[in-house]
């Protein structure tokens, strides 16, 4: 057998223009990957080279997956290219595989100085599907702005990459592996771990577990239901929720995770989760849950299938944020929500007396106002919901949080949702999603209607749902300007705000793999008690002025 050390290979290549990182990474077609020379190396390369020499070496970093095809191929490379880059440690997912949520905790846990996160969340999988790539920085959320550009600058410049060709890890052996590489003094390491442990223990000091395990197997439990869509979570969802709180095992489904997602869309939406959907109308269950590929956002569901809006979910966890023993302990230092999520939550923080912070989408957000201690609970309109325990969205957190809720109210999830719009009114919401449409047609389409709303005849009008008369108040294209650093975030989306809180917000979105997606949201606030349990309004017709 050879012990000589592995040889580290310096290779050369050409740049490619179209690997900029959106807000959740880099996203393309598995084609794209597979087909272009170097396509994967020069990312990678280009983040390692982002990170200063000498915080690189001898560093520890963290990598996971959602499982989908290309996940191992891809942590090969990985790990080939962070043994010639200086790392000196790699924390890996047994088999590959974690979830982004515990990534983020396992990357705080271990001081590491940043993790790369191989998923496209909610795209679809399979050799026809998408393939995603991530960097996170050393507080466990993604990369901010700075970051990424730098990345990008990289890639289009790189000319040549480094490798460790020969290295070969066993990623489904639970171990510590080592590797000796010419010129290095210590030898590079590779420490394969359980994906769920880590997550699971920071969960133990979060919530209140006795209190669960009386909620899902006591005397008076309720029935659940939870669908893992093939994704990332099966393994989580099985060792917390059945193992540990004691569900049945039959209460989790389609947990084993696949490079396909069985052909699914592993996207927790009404549209993709129509079969759970469709078993929680029946009535045997009380609770209801589905995760997407990755496991950072969930979709909640009451009996009967009585669907909850993430952006009503983030607000009755707020109203109902002392139910979880980890808010007890550090008190609640602020809310926030993405622009384009209802104002749900703003009636809760006006009521409360606690800051509300409006930004724009993108988790990185989020995660700048936390470092600073200004933030504890925040959430999306794209079943994304989290709070400061790490800095990525957590669809696992949500449904504990929502399950605690229940513990301490005994409640339905309906009679708690309908008790919320009591008490703060209800925010009618919905959104369109116009999907890998034109870039150039999307973005003419959006300055067009920047010029028609910034216009001073729009000011004022007035348009007719039925008995409710809309009057535009305000209109704009947002901006925010970060409380921590001043940093200033433009273009984030055309507002316009009506006299009684409405709005309508139109965006596009970063976070595609082919084209420009086009957003509009609809948000209509409602305060009559008489009304808010009428269907939504999702149309505007113009009224009179």
């Amino acid at each position: 057998m050879d012990d000589s050390p592995l040889q580290v290979l310096t290779l050369p290549t050409a740049p490619y223009p179209d690997q900029r990182p959106g807000t959740s990474g880099l996203r393309k077609k598995v084609f794209v990957f597979q087909s272009k020379r170097n396509y994967l190396q020069n990312f990678v390369q280009s983040i390692y080279s982002s990170i200063d020499l000498l915080d690189r070496q001898g560093s520890t970093m963290v990598v996971g997956g959602d499982g989908r095809y290309f996940n191992q191929t891809a942590i090969e490379v990985i790990v080939q290219m962070a043994a010639a880059n200086g790392v000196g440690r790699l924390v890996i997912g047994h088999h590959g595989i974690m979830s982004t949520p515990a990534v983020s905790c396992v990357i705080r846990k271990y001081k590491a100085i940043g993790g790369i996160v191989l998923t496209a969340s909610h795209n679809p999988g399979g050799r026809e599907g998408v393939f995603g790539i991530k960097f996170n920085t050393a507080n466990g959320g993604p990369a901010q702005d700075a970051v990424t550009n730098r990345i990008f600058q990289i890639s289009r410049t790189i000319e040549e990459y480094a490798i460790c060709p020969e290295i070969r890890v066993d990623l489904a052996t639970l171990s510590k592996q080592t590797f000796d590489l010419e010129n290095k003094f210590k030898p590079f390491t590779v420490e394969i771990v359980d994906s769920v442990e880590s997550y699971a223990n920071m969960l133990r000091n979060i919530f209140d577990f006795a209190a669960l395990k009386e909620l899902l197997s006591g005397e008076n439990h309720i029935k659940i239901q939870l669908d893992a869509m093939h994704g990332v979570m099966g393994p989580y969802v099985k060792r917390i929720l059945c193992e540990e709180l004691g569900s049945p095992a039959n209460a989790a489904i389609n947990c084993v995770p696949l490079q396909d997602f069985g052909g699914q869309h592993p996207d927790p939406n009404l549209t993709y989760a129509a079969d759970l959907v469709e078993t929680m109308r029946g009535g045997q269950y009380d609770f209801g849950a589905a995760f997407d590929g990755d496991g950072d956002r969930s979709m909640i569901l009451g009996k009967h299938g009585f669907f909850v809006n993430p952006s009503d979910s983030v607000a009755v966890i707020a109203a109902n944020v002392f139910s979880i023993p980890y808010f007890q302990h550090t008190g609640v230092r602020g809310y926030a929500r993405s622009m384009p999520t209802s104002a749900a939550l703003d009636n809760v923080a006006r009521a409360t007396k606690i800051e509300l912070y409006e930004t724009p989408t993108g988790w990185k957000f989020f995660g700048n106002l936390m470092d600073a201690g200004k933030l504890s609970l925040c959430g999306e309109e794209s079943f994304g919901t989290g709070a400061d325990h790490i800095r990525e969205k957590d669809g696992l957190w949500a449904v504990l949080a929502w399950l605690s809720i229940l513990a301490t109210r005994k409640q339905s999830v309906e009679d708690i949702i309908k008790d919320h719009w009591q008490t703060f009114g209800r925010n009618f919401f919905t959104k369109y999603d116009y999907e890998e449409v034109d870039l150039d047609a999307a973005i003419q389409m959006m300055e067009d209607l920047e010029l028609r709303i910034l216009g001073k005849a729009f000011m004022g009008q007035r348009f007719a749902v039925g008995e409710k008369l809309y009057q535009v108040e305000k209109a704009d294209n947002f901006e925010y300007t970060d409380p921590v650093d001043g940093r200033i975030c433009r273009n984030q989306g055309l507002r316009i705000i009506f006299t009684d809180g409405s709005r309508i917000i139109y965006r596009l979105s970063g976070t595609g793999s082919m084209g420009a997606t086009v957003r509009v949201y609809i948000d209509s606030y409602e305060k009559d008690p008489d009304k808010i349990f009428r269907d939504p309004r999702v149309s505007l017709r113009p009224g009179k002025r």
